[in-house]
């Protein structure tokens, strides 16, 4: 199936690393032209010329710029759109989850957890809002979780933000309609760094890392038998941003290996 992406401007927030890069890289490959940021600026500048090299300099453009930032995301958004003329799809790629029950989550860690989660939606979207208007196949996607309305109760900060995010993107699919589609992308258990330091860290050093991360799967009752991969939901990120998904808005797509106990 042709995405129809060849030629599109996309943006891609946390696009440095994990299931980021691994959209960055599908939407390439797609033929699209792709800018994306990241805080860590050696990072960014190492990925960005391993990109170029592969796609060529002019599809590509990275720049250092922390989401949670109005000031850093409008300058993101201008140099965005001196590079590409305009925008088709804004890739909203929040942060990862924070581990702690009610009884040990601050008041500052609530804040800022709340801060992260809610406004690495909003800067972004209200910053590229008038250039996805004037595209006539403007997409968001907010990659959110699981969490979001299957709670654990060791993150229950994360949960009750997640859980916030998947409202709001739902408001806004309306209140966009019909020039922006709005989705989400809700993830279960995906192998990243997060897992990888896990894995480092394993009482039992003799076990390896493939049989780890079964037992982990097994333990957290994964259907699939198998953590995710960052390729496989950039795949559904990039159909959900593509004007493939023309009639779909409002949504949001599970990827998740079938954990989801809900229909």
């Amino acid at each position: 199936m042709d995405l129809d992406l060849t030629g599109r401007t996309i943006v891609v927030t946390g696009g440095t690393s994990g299931i980021g890069l691994a959209t960055v890289r599908v939407l390439l490959g797609e033929g699209a032209r792709v800018a994306f940021c990241g805080r860590d600026g050696e990072r960014l500048d190492r990925v960005a010329a391993d990109l170029a090299a592969v796609h060529g300099g002019d599809r590509v453009l990275a720049r250092r710029c922390d989401v949670t930032s109005a000031d850093e995301v409008a300058v993101f958004a201008t140099a965005v759109g001196a590079w590409g003329g305009g925008l088709d799809a804004l890739v909203n790629n929040a942060g990862q989850g924070r581990v702690s029950t009610f009884a040990s989550t601050t008041d500052a860690n609530w804040r800022a957890e709340l801060d992260l989660k809610f406004f690495s939606q909003i800067l972004p979207i209200r910053a590229f809002r008038p250039l996805l208007e004037e595209s006539p196949v403007a997409a968001i996607v907010a990659v959110n979780s699981l969490l979001s309305y299957q709670p654990e109760p060791h993150m229950v900060c994360t949960s009750a933000a997640r859980a916030g995010v998947q409202n709001l993107m739902k408001s806004l699919s309306v209140e966009f309609a019909p020039k922006i589609r709005v989705n989400t992308i809700v993830l279960g258990l995906i192998e990243s760094g997060q897992w990888d330091r896990r894995f480092a860290a394993r009482s039992d050093a003799s076990v390896d890392r493939d049989t780890w991360f079964a037992d982990l799967a097994r333990s957290k009752h994964i259907p699939a038998g198998r953590l995710g991969k960052a390729e496989e939901v950039a795949r559904a990120i990039a159909f959900l941003a593509s004007p493939a998904a023309s009639y779909v808005t409002g949504a949001s797509l599970e990827v998740s290996g079938g954990v989801s106990r809900f229909a």
